[in-house]
């Protein structure tokens, strides 16, 4: 299976221009990204640097909010995060909560020095599990001053205790790292890293509707892309350990900048959006459900992602002094 879009997932708007761009995050690590400028694009102007979903590249769901809101007027960056993708990194297929928080910074600081970009007004959107990653940079970060979490989940909790925290104890978290940690004996001795596997390729009758959910996305040709990681064989499987014992978000009550959380109602994930929400302050704070949406709607589904109210909500709080 090829790309639609030679190697896209949608199609580049007639109103927008996509140049491939490098930038370095705090670590040394080369990230890849995605320019996405309006064609009509003049002075200095407000920018979004957007990532995700979990286990995606940026020729998915994150270059097509990027397009969709280049051609809405901000400047927008779509990049790979570090080890996927064209990014860098060594090991590939791997992700780390304080690594991909890094990410967005650097995405930050690549914004902040273009001539074209005003760098009082750079924003962020993340997807699914870059929605929590967002979200933590915001809590780290004062530049960004506004970010959109969309369809998020918090992978330190998934990972650390399951889905609705089904898992939580000590004693499964035990047995958990224990099989990691012998898999990681056994990466070292091979010199390889296995991999977990991606969406599966065939599906169970009796398949949860969330799997299938992904496999609608990830799997047909809607948004298959060759170095996805989802679509492919997915992460290595001892990425979850350190997700399971660094939590993201901890923080999060301390964010002054403003934070719009957009998350579809029968979302097998709507929870983490819901409790990211309880957790935040101040009145520049909003959770937005979309009525009867599920969790990959909201990835490329532009009649039902809200891309007027993300719009509004960039246009209010980049012209916002804090």
């Amino acid at each position: 299976m090829k790309s639609r879009f030679e190697g896209y997932s949608f199609e580049l708007n007639e109103k927008v221009t996509r140049k491939k761009v490098e930038f370095h995050n705090r670590y040394g690590i080369k990230l890849a990204g995605d320019l996405y400028m309006p064609k009509n694009a003049e002075g200095k102007m407000a920018a979004i640097a957007v990532a995700g979903p979990f286990g995606a590249v940026k020729e998915q769901a994150a270059g097509l909010y990027a397009d969709e809101m280049a051609s809405r007027g901000f400047v927008t960056l779509a990049f790979d995060p570090s080890f996927i993708g064209e990014s860098g990194g060594a090991v590939r297929n791997v992700a780390s909560p304080d690594i991909n928080t890094e990410d967005f910074s650097a995405a930050v600081d690549f914004l902040s020095v273009q001539d074209f970009v005003d760098s009082e007004k750079i924003g962020t959107i993340g997807i699914c599990g870059f929605g929590g990653m967002a979200i933590n940079a915001a809590a780290m970060d004062t530049r960004i001053k506004a970010t959109a979490a969309v369809t998020m989940y918090d992978m330190t909790r998934v990972n650390a205790k399951g889905y609705f925290d089904a898992d939580d104890s000590a004693e499964k978290r035990y047995e958990m790292k224990k099989a990691l940690n012998v898999q990681r004996t056994a990466d070292y001795k091979a010199g390889t890293y296995k991999r977990a596997e991606g969406v599966a390729s065939e599906l169970p009758e009796d398949a949860p509707f969330f799997v299938k959910d992904y496999y609608d996305y990830y799997k047909t040709e809607r948004g298959y892309t060759e170095r996805s990681l989802n679509s492919n064989e997915g992460w290595n499987t001892t990425s979850a350990l350190s997700f399971i014992n660094m939590p993201i978000l901890q923080y999060s009550d301390e964010i002054r900048s403003a934070v719009l959380l957009v998350h579809g109602e029968k979302a097998h994930s709507c929870y983490f959006s819901k409790d990211a929400f309880e957790k935040l302050t101040g009145d520049n704070k909003e959770l937005l459900i979309i009525p009867d949406a599920v969790h990959t709607d909201l990835y490329d589904r532009k009649n039902i992602i809200p891309f007027d109210k993300l719009q509004k909500f960039f246009v209010q709080y980049l012209n916002k002094c804090l």
